[in-house]
């Protein structure tokens, strides 16, 4: 179960902010309504208090960062990479109620998301979006169809890393709007598809086509509402107690 941090945040915004209040109060009373100094722990509050609220307001708004936990994203994302997630592009929502206030954009076919699991909240999870609501999405040997139109594959030769998928086949898949690679495990068997993407509804995928657990799963599709924002850099990588440098300030495609 991942860690609720904007929860944490708020929690602590509202202590500090009763402590600093409270703190005001009683001294305002016992100078007879004259402004007084702080005690240690009305000043100790009143310092970290503009800190929480600006970091909750930059984690809720702007941008968060997570860690990749898995290989459903390669060969793009890695196990070990941390990401930094775009919030503000398609809107503004309030923190722990992730109530949408402000409507700024749309996912868009091919964005690489980060969004809550439907079925357990609680868990966060990255896969690339393929289907908007209404799309008729055909998945078969591994080719994605949309609304009728086959999305092209160019091979891309074969995966040279780690991570027990060396050899795997790659290709570049062609969106209309976005060019990305996927991968095709070996020794797995490919999942297919056929369905309608339902109104308000998403359906995912991962890069890693044939080792993701994904909306062709049981995963299924992904409401608006469960969306967190769109992956943009790589800002670390830390994998077997080293970091790998040349990963740093990777674009996500």
């Amino acid at each position: 179960m991942s860690v609720d941090f904007s929860l944490i945040f708020v929690v602590l915004l509202a202590i500090t902010g009763l402590v600093a209040l409270v703190d005001i109060v009683v001294g305002r009373s016992r100078a007879g309504g004259a402004a007084s100094e702080p005690s240690w722990i009305g000043a100790q509050a009143r310092a970290v208090f503009p800190i929480i609220l600006i970091v909750l307001l930059v984690r809720s708004f702007l941008i968060e960062p997570f860690r990749i936990p898995s290989a459903s994203m390669m060969p793009g994302l890695e196990d070990g990479d941390f990401i930094f997630v775009n919030k503000f592009c398609y809107g503004l929502r309030l923190p722990v109620l992730n109530t949408k206030i402000v409507s700024i954009g749309e996912p868009q076919r091919g964005d690489v998301i980060v969004f809550r699991k439907p079925s357990e909240p609680s868990v966060d999870y990255i896969k690339r979006l393929v289907g908007l609501p209404g799309d008729h999405v055909v998945v078969k040997d591994n080719r994605v169809t949309i609304n009728g139109q086959p999305m092209p594959l160019t091979p891309d030769g074969n995966y040279d890393g780690d991570f027990g998928f060396t050899g795997a086949p790659l290709a570049i898949e062609h969106f209309p709007s976005n060019n990305h690679r996927v991968m095709f495990a070996r020794n797995r068997a490919a999942i297919d598809f056929d369905d309608v993407v339902p109104p308000g509804g998403y359906f995912f995928m991962g890069d890693n086509r044939n080792d993701s657990a994904d909306s062709r799963l049981d995963l299924g599709y992904v409401p608006e509402r469960n969306i967190i924002g769109r992956a943009v850099r790589i800002w670390m990588n830390w994998r077997r107690g080293s970091v790998d440098w040349s990963r740093i300030g990777m674009k996500i495609q």
